[in-house]
Formats: C-alpha cells, structure tokens, sequence
C-alpha cells in the first residue's frame, strides 16, 4: 500500500501501526478505491443500472437445529436472463451465513468484504464477533454504500447465523436490512428480493416450530418454486440442466451446504408433489 511496499515487497507502515479491528475501516483509510462502496457515479448512471445483473429470491427460515438459508439460481438484466446459476448464498464464518439480492457485482465484493471483515476481527480481538455485532457492522458496510443505491445499484442482503452465546431460547436467528442500513430481526423467516412476496406467503402457510431439516428444507424449496411460478426473475429448479436451488443450514456444528445429490432429491420430491397439486400444500391445521 506504501509506495515501498510496491517496490521491494516489503509491508507499509500501516500494517505495524495499532489499529483499529474494522478491515473496512483500515481499507477506508489506506486504499479507499478498493472498497466496493465507492462514492456515487456520474449523472447518467442509473439508466445503466437496469442492465446489470440483478439477484433475486433468497430467503431463510429457523428450524428444529438451527436455521436454513436457501436462494433460487437466477440473475436478470432487464428483461434477459443473465445467469442460471447464481450463489446467492455463502458462508459468513462458521456460524454465519449471508444471502443476497440486488446488484450483482455489488453483492459479490460486498460478501468477500465481509468475510474478511469477521476473519480480520477475530484474529484482532481473539474472539468471534457475536451475531448482534455482525448485524451492525453488515448494516455500516450497506450505509456506505447508500450513494450507489440510490442510483439503482442497492444490495439487499439476508443475514442468517446460530447465535452459540446463548444459553437458552432460539440460537437460530435472522436479520434483514433496507438499502439504508437498517437492521431488522426476523422471528421464524424472511425472504428478500424481487419474488420475496410470494416466497413469504408460501412460508407463512407451511411454516410450524420444531420442523426437521428435511421439512425446513421441502418448505424452503415450495417457497422457491411459488416465488418463481410469479415472478419472471425468479428462476426455478432446471431438472434439464441439473440446476438446482442452493439450501444451507447452520447449526451448532456450523455451516453445510446441502451435497447437489440431497438438494436433487428434495427437488424432485417437490417437483412431483406439484403435479399432483399445482398451487403447492396447503397449511397445516
């Protein structure tokens, strides 16, 4: 970062000063450019925005061990598909996940900022941050990055973690954001983006406390499939491709992703269910 350090290898200053434990905030100060919150862009801009890839439905719902995080695969660009298949999800830290909708690019460096941030962190404090702190310093990272957002470039993320300071209650827990930076915890599920009104009516009928994973998983993907069934941005599974939506838990053990052979599975499983009815299960008494 020091002009030395571009010549003969060697570390800047900056790294053996004391500092603060924000890797943002160290960015902030030494090579802001690097940040993907950038300062707003040039008049003109936001007509440009609607043709860039946009993420769509991503969601999250607690269950019996933990909590689930699931998103469809789809990327749009106006009125095109941009990308089949997307990772919408992505493990925060080992206890933490992150989904998102809204700018694509944006998105992406978003999350990888993050995940340094929480690794940067610990190795400075020697402790994990807790999943409360995690909330607000993901709700700083969206303020930065307000300028772009109200230009049509906004990121929408889905925080989902398994709180292990808790001795007692729900360790599962999620948090959602506005394009502002604030923050709102969510009791039970919560879904974001632009197909996030039907997944969250699909929810709102087939969710119960105390479900399996199997059956946090099956609600995940109906949600999905409703999301997509009304929403053109919203991608649904494609069995011809072997594209499939991503599901991910986070319990007490960490973060795992569901292998592509279980996710099939509960897919097809779903997907056969729909012929039968259509319009999905209905709630259970």
């Amino acid at each position: 970062m020091a002009a030395h350090s571009d010549t003969d290898g060697r570390l800047g200053d900056e790294f053996f000063t004391p500092s603060t434990s924000s890797f943002t905030e160290f960015l902030g100060a030494h090579r802001p450019e690097l940040l993907p919150t950038r300062p707003p862009f040039p008049d003109g801009v936001r007509a440009a925005a609607d043709s860039l890839p946009h993420g769509t439905t991503v969601l999250a719902l607690t269950y019996r061990d933990g909590v689930l995080v699931a998103g469809d695969r789809r990327a749009t660009m106006g009125n095109l598909i941009a990308q089949r298949d997307l990772e919408k999800v992505h493990p925060a830290d080992d206890h933490t996940a992150v989904a998102f909708a809204g700018t694509v690019g944006l998105a992406v460096d978003m999350v990888k900022l993050f995940q340094v941030e929480l690794t940067h962190f610990e190795k400075m404090e020697g402790a994990p941050m807790t999943l409360n702190a995690k909330a607000s310093r993901l709700s700083s990272m969206l303020r930065q990055n307000l300028g772009q957002a109200m230009q049509g470039l906004a990121v929408v993320p889905l925080l989902a973690g398994y709180d292990v300071t808790r001795d007692e209650g729900r360790r599962g827990r999620i948090f959602s954001f506005d394009v502002v930076g604030g923050t709102y915890e969510k009791a039970d599920f919560h879904a974001e983006g632009s197909g996030s009104p039907y997944a969250r009516g699909a929810l709102k009928k087939l969710y119960r406390p105390g479900m399996s994973r199997r059956e946090a998983a099956l609600a995940a993907l109906q949600a999905l499939w409703d999301a997509a069934d009304d929403d053109s941005a919203t991608g649904g599974p494609d069995l011809n491709r072997g594209i499939f939506p991503i599901l991910s838990v986070i319990t007490e053990d960490g973060f795992e992703r569901l292998s592509e052979q279980e996710t099939e599975q509960l897919t097809r499983e779903m997907v056969e269910q729909r012929h039968s009815c259509p319009d999905g299960p209905n709630a259970t008494p």
